[in-house]
């Protein structure tokens, strides 16, 4: 090798080293925003897709891939793809579906506050007509579904903030039958307790950065779905660049690792902190899918196999007001205030103020999302501190 100047020799002193022969035990992180081949044959037919192999980071990245693998695997899909947030998995699993100007979309009323806003603003004005039906409903679904005849059926396996759960096998039976692709969005079910895709979703969405990533330190967002719709779904991403990047990647494949052993500990400490609730003269009505009286609990109980029933709650105080909201939260210790869910850490937020804010009042109370419904998401500390939390905090919203 000729010896070179210092500049030079700075620049790529270190760099593309030979192929080791060795493999690491965990993925590495591939920050690299292209790649480089023996010889311009292999670089032009991995671009071109006649071999595999990343060529630029918006057209994959090793690291991306290894969760994407590894979330196929999870759900039980063919194929994954991940990206840059939860919101941007739906998006896109709309448009893969054949959202399009003069195209209609079924939606459960009562999704999330960004996802509704997303169908009811920015999808309205790209001329995409949505449809909010209550999906519990599943004769006044079947009309619906029939006369609009929508390009996709969109619901949450369970819904932000109310806890309705989905009948996926019907929603999949009504999909089928009116042409359209149905999407399931399982941020808040996660694959360790329910499998969209083996009860006849199309595409199964998360947030990855919810129970996938568990620690509150990374954004991120997941569809799973068969090879064919990901490779559609890919050639998008490739155009609007909404990929997540490698070391966020690898953040969620390390929480993968522990999903199931977090899930098992929070469902558990949920179920715990629900029963509690309902025995508190400060609350006047209890959301869980564990709790026998909840409208879909047999539901909840088939569809994920015993294995729990999920790890958030929602409360409605019986001082049913914006103040009384703030006198509890501003009055917990242990458990947080912040607007996200999925954590090790027992976290609350009040979705008229936080996720749903940006729906009217009117719609809020149409939907059923009081002034005075509050949503805890349920971590892996001791039950017995989360619910001393709470006491504590309701007895200060009772005095």
């Amino acid at each position: 090798m000729p010896e070179r100047s210092i500049f030079t020799t700075a620049v790529h002193a270190g760099e593309r080293a030979p192929r080791p022969t060795f493999t690491p035990v965990a993925t590495p992180v591939y920050p690299s925003a292209s790649y480089v081949y023996e010889d311009f044959e292999t670089l032009d037919a991995v671009f071109g897709g006649q071999k595999s192999g990343p060529v630029y980071a918006r057209y994959g990245n090793p690291t991306n891939e290894a969760l994407e693998n590894a979330m196929a695997a999870l759900e039980a899909g063919e194929a994954a793809l991940s990206f840059g947030s939860g919101m941007a998995a739906v998006y896109a699993a709309l448009l893969g579906a054949g959202a399009r100007q003069g195209t209609s979309i079924v939606a459960a009323q009562d999704v999330y506050g960004a996802t509704y806003n997303l169908l009811d603003k920015l999808m309205s004005q790209q001329g995409v007509k949505t449809h909010f039906v209550d999906i519990t409903d599943l004769d006044a679904l079947a009309r619906v579904m029939a006369e609009v005849r929508p390009v996709a059926l969109l619901a949450e396996i369970v819904s932000n903030p109310l806890l309705k759960v989905a009948n996926v096998p019907e929603l999949a039976r009504l999909a089928y039958a009116a042409g359209a692709a149905l999407i399931v969005d399982s941020t808040f079910a996660t694959p360790y307790l329910c499998q969209p895709l083996r009860l006849g979703a199309d595409y199964v969405v998360h947030s990855a950065t919810k129970y996938l990533g568990g620690h509150g330190d990374v954004l991120g967002g997941v569809i799973v779905t068969n090879h064919e719709r990901r490779a559609a779904l890919n050639e998008l991403i490739k155009l609007v660049g909404s990929n997540l990047g490698p070391q966020e990647a690898w953040l969620i494949l390390r929480g993968l690792k522990t999903l199931p052993l977090r899930l098992e500990r929070q469902c558990a400490n949920a179920a715990q902190v629900a029963h509690w609730l309902v025995a508190q003269p400060q609350v006047s009505r209890v959301n869980y899918p564990g709790l026998p009286d909840h409208p879909q609990h047999d539901l909840a109980a088939r569809l994920y196999g015993g294995r729990g029933f999920g790890a958030i709650i929602s409360f409605d105080l019986r001082e049913g007001d914006a103040e009384h909201v703030a006198i509890f939260m501003d009055s917990l210790e242990l458990v947080q205030p912040a607007t996200t869910l999925g954590d090790v850490y027992s976290l609350t937020l009040y979705p008229a103020r936080s996720s749903h804010r940006a729906l009217s009042p009117e719609t809020r109370r149409q939907i059923g999302i009081g002034d005075g419904l509050v949503r805890l998401s349920i971590g892996i500390e001791d039950p017995a501190d989360v619910i001393a939390d709470l006491g504590q905090a309701l007895q200060a919203v009772g005095s």
